[in-house]
């Protein structure tokens, strides 16, 4: 079912992407050991790290069946949050070289046009629950809502639009990540960092202040249920 809403708001976080060029690879880089030649190795071997995660405990089969359908989602979306992150301060940067608004404005949609040619189909697959999760997790990323983002690089009176549409499909553009009072939350961290560690995904640090061990410590007293969508 195609959702026109989710298409907007995942293309304008999607505006991100192409704000700055790939980054080429350092070619001073060099391996630390080599051993199919005859070259004379580094003194040392960078072995991989190993992260330890305290375990999780469920309930019943439905606790865990809801965390396995809680991490598929975080996992399909979190990529667009890291891309959102990354392109952020660049695509800032350029628009404050830009001196003229419509100028700006001309900027802004040849890029969003780029992007809705690029990834229309695979945007119109995200369900609400993912929606929700992108939302989360840009916070999560860049420090500032979804909202907020909008409200800077639009302006305040399509922000307030946008939300307003956003909350006809149960969605809030203000929502925040926050790992220390919402238990889904923390099970979203809990996934990245273990997929980080299964080398699944390449994880960022957070914008946000919160420490993953106490997070650990709290939750083993209090949890809540998962959020029902």
């Amino acid at each position: 079912m195609i959702r026109p809403f989710f298409i907007f708001v995942f293309l304008f976080l999607s505006i991100f992407v192409l704000a700055q060029e790939q980054d080429s690879l350092d070619s001073s880089e060099q391996l630390l050991y080599k051993f199919e030649t005859d070259s004379i190795p580094n003194s040392g071997i960078r072995l991989q790290e190993v992260v330890l995660f305290q375990p999780l405990r469920f309930k019943s089969m439905k606790e865990l069946r809801e965390y396995v359908i809680l991490r598929n989602r975080t996992l399909r979306v979190y990529p667009y949050a890291k891309l959102a992150a990354d392109r952020l301060d660049t695509l800032t940067t350029r628009l404050g070289q830009i001196k003229k608004k419509r100028q700006k404005k001309k900027y802004i949609k040849r890029i969003e046009k780029f992007i809705y040619d690029e990834f229309e189909e695979e945007l119109k697959k995200l369900s609400r629950s993912q929606g929700r999760i992108l939302i989360k997790l840009v916070h999560r990323q860049t420090g500032t809502t979804t909202h907020e983002l909008i409200k800077q690089l639009r302006n305040g009176w399509k922000a307030m639009i946008y939300q307003t549409t956003a909350s006809f499909f149960k969605l809030s553009l203000k929502d925040t990540y926050d790992p220390e009072a919402n238990y889904e939350d923390f099970l979203i961290e809990d996934i990245l960092q273990r997929a980080y560690g299964d080398g699944l995904i390449e994880l960022d640090p957070t914008a946000l202040s919160y420490d993953l061990d106490d997070l650990y410590t709290l939750w083993k007293e209090e949890k809540t249920p998962l959020s029902k969508d």
